[in-house]
């Protein structure tokens, strides 16, 4: 049945502009924060007649949430993206990473994967069902936050902390990273997202004694960085299959005829191309070195030394994280925890997967649907401190050759046109059955 509107009739131009606004988010308060780009979004809502609440707890650090359907909805779906992004070096780039250039069937710039893609498709989506008086199966709260790149504290999280009354009657909520495609076997697999690690972003500290370059010294807080450095970056954590990558490698074992065991799962996750190099992520504890820092002159020793550690812990595996950790570290490095956040886990069923599989299926009847544990982490655990249910569906069929997932805070970020175009009208089809 033809429908009075169509959903994707300005996603590229919405994500085009949504790049345009700088939302840069350095992690440490500086850059533009997200109030620009929150001021947009809010009048492209409002001018369809929805009534964005804006939330800044924070001097710039603006997010926005706004409702759709019965207000006294008991069983309320969440739709949320993200507004902020990772910095990007523009001479690195082959284009400027803010001008939203469409070029040779893709549209560059960052944010066109992480997420402005899918605020885009919301957008579109919504804007045409309101216009066409066309409202959703289920009451949506609708909310695009800042922060989300440095831990969600000034969002998400601020928001739960702050106005929970926002989210009530929220029972399940989708968001990014889940429903794109990635090919095997010459099969197309949409992975949905049900489980995402959990994070512990770690400071390493040594202490050493002060002095001359030119001298002889046992007590060297660069050297014992150093070591924890290597120790920590060095170590091989051991395979741990949770339900979510289970499910999907028995599904590839029977692709490639390859057999799901400890010893050969890496070799399995080969089949999917450049995305294992996230998927070899999420069979396993990591934690990877990511900044040092030590001294103040070529010839004096200092005092002291520091290192960043990025840990991801798996559902259900974060003391083995923490004690592997600790045993890992010389007697002389401690760590203090920056930032701490937990694991998620829910199962591949229910009403809401079956719309997400139902939608996927009926814009690509070839494809398969399974779910997958994510490497990284969303606003998803903010929300799931209100005990909402929590998946990761922003669709997109891709092509077999793109590296997809090298394209997060990576340079060169550029999502297919095409690929835009689908994630509004599976979300659309989505809201019909959810």
């Amino acid at each position: 049945m033809t429908k009075p509107y169509e959903p994707a009739a300005e996603v590229t131009e919405i994500c085009r502009d949504l790049i345009r606004i700088d939302s840069t988010n350095y992690g440490d308060g500086s850059g533009p924060g997200e109030r620009a780009v929150a001021e947009h979004v809010a009048g492209l809502l409002s001018e369809v007649g929805l009534e964005p609440e804006v939330f800044e707890p924070e001097h710039g650090r603006t997010s926005l949430v706004a409702h759709w359907g019965d207000p006294n909805a008991t069983d309320r779906l969440l739709v949320h993206g993200h507004l902020d992004v990772v910095p990007a070096a523009k001479a690195d780039w082959k284009v400027d990473p803010f001008s939203g250039e469409v070029q040779d069937g893709y549209l560059w710039g960052r944010g066109a994967v992480d997420m402005k893609d899918f605020d885009a498709a919301i957008l579109s989506t919504i804007r045409s069902r309101v216009r066409a008086d066309q409202p959703p199966a289920r009451a949506l709260t609708i909310a695009f936050t800042a922060d989300e790149e440095a831990g969600s504290t000034a969002g998400a999280h601020a928001l739960v902390d702050q106005r929970p009354d926002l989210f009530e009657g929220c029972t399940e909520a989708v968001g990014e990273v889940g429903g794109f495609s990635t090919t095997v076997a010459g099969k197309r697999l949409y992975l949905v997202e049900t489980a995402e690690k959990g994070i512990a972003w770690l400071r390493l500290r040594a202490h050493g004694t002060a002095g001359h370059g030119s001298m002889r010294n046992t007590d060297n807080a660069v050297t014992a960085i150093g070591e924890a450095v290597a120790a920590i970056g060095g170590h091989r954590w051991p395979v741990r299959l949770t339900p979510a990558m289970g499910a999907l490698l028995e599904e590839v074992s029977e692709l490639t005829g390859r057999p799901v065991d400890e010893d050969t799962v890496d070799d399995l996750l080969d089949s999917f191309g450049p995305a294992a190099r996230m998927l070899a992520a999420v069979i396993r504890n990591t934690a990877n070195p990511t900044m040092l820092q030590a001294g103040y002159k070529h010839n004096v020793i200092p005092g002291e030394a520091t290192a960043a550690i990025d840990g991801r812990f798996l559902p259900g595996y974060e003391e083995e994280f923490f004690e592997t950790v600790r045993s890992l570290l010389p007697h002389d490095v401690s760590y203090e925890l920056l930032v701490h956040d937990a694991a998620l886990e829910t199962s591949f069923d229910g009403d809401l997967v079956e719309a997400m599989t139902a939608s996927l299926i009926a814009a690509d009847p070839e494809g398969t649907v399974l779910p997958f544990l994510m490497s990284g982490g969303t606003d998803a655990k903010a929300w799931n401190r209100l005990g909402i249910r929590c998946f990761g569906f922003s669709p997109l069929r891709l092509p077999a050759d793109l590296d997809f997932t090298g394209l997060f805070h990576g340079v060169d970020e550029r999502v297919p046109v095409d690929a835009l175009e689908f994630s509004a009208r599976v979300f659309d089809d989505f809201l019909d059955r959810a």
